[in-house]
């Protein structure tokens, strides 16, 4: 780790949007682009998701919980619309489906799994 705040800058208006694959499936209609890479687990930790109108998500789950902020339109998760300033934490393993009608961006972050005490 660096002490030079310079190498944990983001400036995500310079990244291009990415459309969003996992393990080889593409989901039409989400892009994504990544703040935060975790090398130990070769997966983004905190990322920018961009939902198109009417594109959805599948139920999923989060072994160790996560973070959502709606930054601009609606998400509708387990039947429950958020809008702009709207943040949503899920517990480790909760499950969920993500859906918009209008479209919308959203803040992820994906929680770490914290260590067993026994």
């Amino acid at each position: 780790m660096t002490t030079n705040m310079h190498d944990y800058i983001v400036r995500s208006k310079q990244i291009k949007w990415l459309p969003l694959i996992e393990g080889g499936k593409s989901y039409s209609g989400i892009y994504v682009k990544s703040l935060r890479y975790d090398n130990s687990t070769k997966r983004s930790k905190t990322i920018l998701l961009k939902f198109e109108a009417g594109a959805s998500y599948p139920y999923h789950n989060h072994p160790a919980g996560e973070e959502l902020f709606i930054l601009e339109g609606e998400a509708i998760i387990e039947g429950l619309t958020f809008t702009e300033g709207d943040y949503l934490y899920t517990p480790p393993d909760f499950k969920h489906a993500v859906k918009t009608l209008i479209g919308c961006t959203i803040l992820f972050l994906c929680l770490k799994k914290l260590k067993s005490s026994n």
